[in-house]
C-alpha cells in the first residue's frame, strides 16, 4: 500500500459481513443475503483505500456506496478531512462499524499515544502501519529503528485496549544470511504487543509464498488483505511498489487462493479485508465478492 501510505491521505475502511451472513450481488447490482462459502465464512471486509478518488469528491456519498455493496466493516487509512468522531459516527449512520485503521510511521515513532487517542475515537480495534519509511533497498538499520518503534508503539497502544499491527509491504523480505529481513522482525517484535496483517499481492510480488508465511508464523497473522495480481505481472521485486491496474477481481488472476484460505484459516486470522487498489475497483469489487461465495478449498 506504498500508493497510499507514502502520502498518507485517507483512513481505509473494512468492511465485512459477520462469519455466516454475507452478500452476493444480484444481476441488478442489488446486494442480497447469503452464506459465503459453505467453505469461506470470513469475515470479509472492505479496505476504504479502495474508493479514495471518491472519497476525495464525495465523502458521505462514498460511505453509501460502501454500505451499498453490503459491506459492514470498515477499514481505515485517513478520515479525508474529518475529525474521528465526526467520521465515525458517519460510519456508523450508514451501518458501517470501523475496525481497524492505518497511521502514519511516523506518527508511531514519534507520538504513539497521539495514535490511541484517534484510533479510541474512531472506535477502532486494531491500529496499524502500513510503510517504513526508506530510501532505496529497506536494509538492517531501518528494520532496527521500526522494531523499536513498532515495540514501543505495541505497547501505548495495548494500554488503552488497542492492537497494533504492522501491514507487510514486500521491501521487508530482503535476505539477510539464511532468512528474511521480515524474519527479524517476526522474531523481535513482542507478540504480546505485535501482531501483522499480511497483504497477499505484497508476499507474493516480492516472489515469497504465503501459504508457507501463513503457515510459518500462524496466530500472529491476525489481519490479511485479500486481493489477486493480474496474469502475467512479473514477481520477484523488492519494491513494494507496481501499477494499480495490476490488482485485479479475486479469482480472475495469478494468485492461488484456495490454498491460501485455507492456511488462513487454519493460522487462526480473525480479519479479512478486500483492498482493490485498481481504477477499475467499482466494477471488480462485485466479482471479488462473487467469487468468495463460490470459492472451494
Amino acid at each position: 500500500m506504498k500508493r497510499f501510505f507514502s502520502k498518507f491521505i485517507v483512513m481505509g475502511a473494512l468492511i465485512a459481513p459477520m462469519f455466516v451472513p454475507s452478500l452476493s450481488i444480484a444481476s441488478d447490482g442489488q446486494t442480497t443475503k447469503a452464506g459465503i462459502g459453505p467453505c469461506f465464512k470470513g469475515p470479509i471486509g472492505l479496505q476504504l483505500y479502495s474508493l479514495r478518488d471518491s472519497f476525495k469528491n464525495d465523502v458521505p456519498g462514498t460511505v453509501a456506496k460502501v454500505r451499498a455493496f453490503g459491506f459492514r466493516y470498515v477499514e481505515l487509512a485517513g478520515t479525508y478531512g474529518m475529525e474521528p468522531k465526526a467520521f465515525r459516527n458517519l460510519l456508523l449512520e450508514h451501518g458501517l462499524k470501523p475496525i481497524a485503521g492505518h497511521f502514519p510511521y511516523e506518527q508511531y515513532r514519534d507520538n504513539p499515544e497521539s495514535v490511541a487517542r484517534e484510533a479510541k475515537a474512531l472506535g477502532l480495534k486494531y491500529a496499524g502501519c502500513a510503510w517504513i519509511p526508506h530510501d532505496g533497498d529497506f536494509d538492517d538499520t531501518e528494520c532496527s529503528k521500526a522494531i523499536e518503534v513498532f515495540n514501543r508503539a505495541g505497547r501505548v497502544l495495548a494500554k488503552h485496549g488497542i492492537k497494533f499491527f504492522y501491514h507487510v509491504h514486500g521491501y521487508e523480505f530482503q535476505p539477510q544470511g539464511t532468512e528474511t529481513l521480515f524474519d527479524r522482525m517476526m522474531r523481535e517484535t513482542n507478540p504480546k504487543h505485535v501482531t501483522y496483517e499480511m497483504d497477499i499481492f505484497w508476499v507474493v510480488y516480492p516472489g515469497q509464498d504465503p501459504v508457507k508465511l501463513l503457515q510459518k508464523y500462524g496466530k500472529r497473522w491476525e489481519l490479511l488483505h485479500l486481493k489477486d495480481m493480474r496474469k502475467g505481472v512479473k514477481t520477484g521485486s523488492l519494491s513494494g511498489s507496481t501499477d494499480v491496474t495490476n490488482d485485479v477481481a479475486l479469482g480472475t488472476g495469478q494468485i492461488d487462493l484456495p490454498p491460501l484460505l485455507r492456511a488462513a484459516r487454519k493460522a487462526g486470522t480473525k480479519w479479512y479485508f478486500i483492498e482493490d487498489e485498481s481504477p477499475s475497483v467499482e466494477q471488480q469489487l462485485p466479482e471479488s465478492l462473487r467469487y468468495l461465495e463460490t470459492v472451494r478449498f
